[in-house]
C-alpha cells in the first residue's frame, strides 16, 4: 500500500531552456534549445612526438582540481597517438589551472614524469557550435621547474564548450570519474537503430519420396522450422503415407541483415521420446522473394538431404526426398514489437509503403530529482542513473550520472513523425554494469520508472516543460522513486498530412487484406522482442535485455486482478454519459423542475412535428457541447494515473499475484486461496452472463410458441398495432408515447408496467439447465 501523502501528480516547470532564449510559445527550432546549457572544459589529447626513448610506455594524465583522467598507455611507442577527449563539468571545477602530465608507465606504484603543461582556466577560449572545431596545437613539454628541454611535444586542443559539442557523447566525463577500465563505455550516451524486421512466411504444402528407417510402419511426420534459436513446428500430416501434405503456414520474425539461414526438417515421430529426421534443407533468406501485397508466390521444390549408413557395403547412401514450399518475406506488414496501445510506429516494413512525414518530435531530457538509492556501494546507498527513450526504430540512451540522486543530463534528441497516434516512451534505469556490476545481484539494470507521452495530445509548435513522477510497481505495492523533468515539442511540417492521417487506416493494408490471428500476433510479438533484445545487446554500450523488455512492455498481457478491476471501472466510466442522460430524463419525468419539464415537452413536440430537424439538432448539440468543454480542456498531456489503475487501493495479495512467475512458484496454500477467490469472481460473472442469456431467450420465445398463451397474446397485440399504425399517423403515437413517459408523478404508480410484467413471464431455457 502506498503512503497517502505521496504526490503522484504532474507538475509544470520553468527551466532555463537554451540559455534563456526559448519560451513556451517559441516556434522556430534550433539545436539544443529544449535543454539547459551545461558548460564543460574539454581537453582533446591527440598525439605526442619526440618523447625520450626506451623504455617508452607513455600515457597522459589530465588533472583539474580533484578530478583526474588518464589516457591508455601505449607500450614502446615514442610517437603515441590517443585521440581521446576529456570533459570536466564547469560547475564542479574548483581549480584555476589545468595540469597535463605525460608519464611513462613503469610500475603500478611509480610512473616516471616525462613532462608537464599548465593552462590557466580563465584564459581558455570558448567554442559554441556551429563554430568549427578548434585546431589542435603542438606544445613543448616542461620539466618540474618549468624549463623546456628535450622532453618532446604534445598535440592537444583545449576549450570551453557545451553539451552541443560533437565530441560530447564519446568524451570521458568527470561525472564518471570513479569508473575506469572497460566500464567507461557503459556510461556514454548513444543512439541505437533497431534492425528492420520482416515477417517470414513459410507455406508448407507437401513432401515426396520420404524414406523412413522402418518401411513396415506408417510414418507420423511433421515439419520443424528453425531460424536462429527460434523453432516452430507444423501439425502432424493427416496423410499417413510417404507423400504427406500439410498446406500450413509458419511465420517467423527475421531481422536484417539476414545472418541465420532457415532450417527445415521433416521429422517422423516414432514414440513419445523418440523421433527420426527424414531429411532437412537450408534456405538463405537473402534469396527469398519479398512481397508488398498478398499476391500469390510461386511454390518451389527443395531437396531434403539425409545420410544413411549401408552396413552391408560399408558405404554412405544419400537420399534426396523433396519438400514443396512457398517462402516469402512479407514487407507489407508492420512488425509488432510493442503493445498496440503504446506503439510508437505503425509503418510497414518496406519503405515503399511509408506515408509522408507529418512533423518532427523533439525531446529534451533535463534532469531527475529525489531518486531513491537503488543499490549499496561501500556501505551506503547510491544510484547511477541513465535514461532510455524509444520512438519508432530509434532508441537513445543518455550518459550515466554516477552516484547522484539528482542527475542532470540535459540531452536533446529528435525523431521524424509519421502518425500522431503514437507514443514515445522514456525509461529511467540504474546502471548496474559499472564496478561490481558483474555480481549476481547487480547483473541487471534496475527500473526506476517510465513515462509515456502520446503525440496526439500535444499541441503543435508548443514547448511542454513538465516534471513527471517516476512510478514502479513492486510485490509490496506502488512506489514513487523520484521525478524526471522533460521538455517536449511536436513541430508540424504539413497540416494537411497531419489531418489526413486521421482518416487513414492505423495499420498497413496487408493487415486487413491478409489478417493475422490473435495467436499469431502474440507469437510474432514475442519473437520480435526477443530478436530486438539480442541485437541491441550486441551494441556498445549494450542495451540490456531487461531494459528492452521494460521499454516494450513485455508481459503487459499477464493476468492481473487489479488491471481487470481497473478496466471494468474504465468501461463503466465510458458509459457514464448514458447514465447521466438517464438521470436527467428521470428528473424531467418526475417533474423536479416544472419549467424544464414543460420546455422538454415543447421541444419534443417540435421534433415530432418537424422530424427533419432531428439530425441537424443532434449534430448542433454536439458542436455546442464541444465548444462548452473547450475551457475545460486538459492543459498537459496525460500521465500514468495511480487512481485510475487502482494501485493505491488494492491489497498486497493482489500485487503478490501480479508479480508471480509463470508457471507459479507459490505453495499450495496460497494457490488454494487464489483459486477460491477466482471461483467467487467467476461465479458472479456466470450469474451476470446467465441473466443476459435469459433476457435474450425471452425475446426469442415471443414467437416460438414455447408458451402458447404468451405467443397468442403477443400475436394479437401485433395485429392490433398493425391496424392502429396503419390508420393513425405515427406522429400522434410518438407524441402520446413521449407525453405518457413524462407524465406527472400524480398519475404514476410504483408497480411494474404491463409490458414489463408480460416480458418477465416469458419462458427461458433456464429450466433446461442442470
Amino acid at each position: 500500500m502506498s503512503e497517502p501523502d505521496i504526490d503522484f501528480s504532474l507538475k509544470e516547470t520553468s527551466p532555463n531552456l537554451g540559455g534563456g532564449r526559448v519560451s513556451g510559445s517559441e516556434k522556430l527550432t534550433s539545436s539544443f534549445d529544449l535543454v539547459e546549457q551545461l558548460h564543460f572544459l574539454y581537453v582533446k589529447m591527440v598525439r605526442a612526438k619526440g618523447l625520450p626513448p626506451s623504455p617508452c610506455n607513455p600515457f597522459v594524465e589530465v588533472k583539474v582540481g580533484n578530478y583526474e583522467g588518464t589516457t591508455k598507455s601505449l607500450e614502446n611507442n615514442p610517437d603515441p597517438e590517443w585521440n581521446q577527449v576529456f570533459a570536466f563539468a564547469k560547475d564542479r571545477i574548483q581549480a584555476v589551472t589545468v595540469e597535463i602530465t605525460v608519464r611513462n608507465k613503469e610500475s603500478s606504484t611509480n610512473d616516471k614524469v616525462v613532462g608537464k603543461l599548465r593552462f590557466d582556466i580563465p584564459d581558455i577560449p570558448s567554442r559554441v557550435p556551429p563554430d568549427s572545431p578548434l585546431a589542435p596545437q603542438w606544445y613543448s613539454l616542461e620539466d618540474e621547474n618549468g624549463s623546456k628541454g628535450e622532453r618532446g611535444e604534445l598535440m592537444l586542443a583545449i576549450w570551453m564548450g557545451t553539451q552541443a559539442d560533437e565530441v560530447f557523447p564519446d568524451a570521458w566525463h568527470s561525472d564518471a570519474a570513479s569508473v575506469d577500465g572497460e566500464s567507461i563505455a557503459n556510461t556514454r550516451s548513444k543512439v541505437y537503430i533497431s534492425p528492420r524486421l520482416w515477417y517470414l512466411r513459410i507455406n508448407i504444402i507437401q513432401a515426396q519420396d520420404l524414406v523412413p528407417m522402418n518401411n513396415k510402419r506408417i510414418p507420423q511426420v511433421y515439419v520443424k522450422a528453425m531460424l536462429g534459436n527460434m523453432a516452430l513446428r507444423s501439425r502432424f500430416s493427416p496423410d499417413k503415407s510417404l507423400n504427406p501434405t500439410w498446406n500450413e503456414d509458419l511465420m517467423f520474425v527475421a531481422a536484417e541483415p539476414f545472418d541465420d539461414p532457415l532450417m527445415l526438417s521433416v521429422v517422423d515421430k516414432l514414440s513419445d521420446n523418440k523421433e527420426e529426421v527424414l531429411g532437412s534443407c537450408s534456405i538463405h533468406l537473402s534469396k527469398v522473394e519479398k512481397r508488398l501485397m498478398p499476391i500469390p508466390i510461386e511454390a518451389n521444390w527443395y531437396n531434403l538431404e539425409q545420410s544413411v549408413q549401408d552396413n552391408r557395403n560399408n558405404k554412405e547412401v544419400r537420399f534426396a526426398s523433396r519438400l514443396h514450399l512457398r517462402v516469402c518475406l512479407d514487407g507489407g506488414y508492420h512488425v509488432l514489437d510493442e503493445s498496440i496501445y503504446y506503439s510508437s510506429d505503425f509503418r510497414a516494413t518496406s519503405k515503399f509503403l511509408w506515408p509522408p512525414a507529418i512533423g518532427v518530435l523533439e525531446l529534451g531530457i533535463l534532469n531527475a530529482s529525489g531518486l531513491l538509492p537503488m543499490k549499496s556501494k561501500n556501505g551506503r546507498g547510491t544510484t547511477d542513473a541513465y535514461c532510455v527513450a524509444k520512438y519508432g526504430p530509434k532508441w537513445v540512451r543518455t550518459r550515466t550520472i554516477v552516484n547522484s540522486f539528482a542527475p542532470k543530463w540535459n540531452e536533446q534528441y529528435t525523431w521524424d513523425v509519421y502518425d500522431p497516434y503514437t507514443v514515445i516512451t522514456i525509461g529511467v534505469f540504474d546502471n548496474c554494469h559499472l564496478q561490481g556490476g558483474s555480481n549476481a545481484v547487480d547483473s541487471q539494470d534496475r527500473r526506476i520508472g517510465k513515462v509515456r507521452i502520446r503525440l496526439s495530445t500535444l499541441n503543435a509548435d508548443r514547448i511542454y516543460t513538465l516534471s513527471y513522477p517516476l512510478i514502479v510497481l513492486e510485490p509490496n505495492g506502488v512506489k514513487k522513486t523520484g521525478e524526471i523533468q522533460l521538455s517536449v515539442r511536436f513541430t508540424c511540417s504539413s497540416t494537411w498530412n497531419l489531418l489526413q492521417s486521421y482518416t487513414q487506416p492505423l495499420f498497413p493494408q496487408m493487415h486487413y487484406l491478409l489478417p493475422l490471428s490473435v495467436y499469431q500476433i502474440e507469437s510474432l510479438r514475442h519473437q520480435a522482442t526477443h530478436t530486438l533484445s539480442s541485437r541491441l545487446r550486441r551494441a556498445e554500450p549494450p542495451l540490456q535485455n531487461e531494459v528492452v523488455e521494460y521499454m516494450l512492455d513485455v508481459g503487459s498481457n499477464v493476468w492481473s486482478l487489479r488491471r481487470g478491476r481497473a478496466n471494468l471501472e474504465r468501461l463503466l466510466a465510458a458509459f457514464n454519459l448514458l447514465v447521466e442522460a438517464w438521470k436527467w430524463f428521470d428528473q424531467i419525468r418526475k417533474w423536479k423542475n416544472p419549467i424544464s419539464t414543460m420546455a422538454v415537452h415543447f421541444l419534443y413536440s417540435m421534433l415530432i412535428l418537424f422530424p427533419d430537424m432531428i439530425l441537424p439538432l443532434v449534430f448542433l448539440m454536439c458542436v455546442v457541447h464541444g465548444a462548452s468543454q473547450y475551457r475545460k480542456r486538459p492543459r498537459h498531456p496525460p500521465h500514468m494515473d495511480t487512481k485510475l489503475t487502482l494501485v493505491e487501493s488494492v491489497q498486497s495479495d493482489d500485487f503478490d499475484e501480479e508479480f508471480d512467475t509463470f508457471p507459479t512458484s507459490k505453495n499450495v496454500k496460497v494457490l488454494k486461496k487464489r483459486y477460491d477467490r477466482l471461483r467467487s469472481i467467476a461465479g458472479r460473472m456466470m450469474t451476470i452472463i446467465g441473466d443476459l442469456a435469459t433476457q435474450a431467450e425471452r425475446l426469442n420465445s415471443m414467437l416460438s410458441w414455447r408458451d402458447p398463451r404468451a405467443t397468442s397474446l403477443f400475436m394479437a397485440f401485433c395485429l392490433i398495432a398493425c391496424i392502429a399504425f396503419y390508420l393513425v399517423p405515427w406522429r400522434l403515437f410518438a407524441l402520446g408515447f413521449g407525453f405518457f413517459g413524462m407524465r406527472h408523478p400524480r398519475f404514476r404508480i410504483s408497480i411494474p408496467s404491463m409490458p414489463q410484467n408480460f416480458f418477465k413471464r416469458l419462458p427461458a431455457r433456464t429450466d433446461s439447465m442442470i
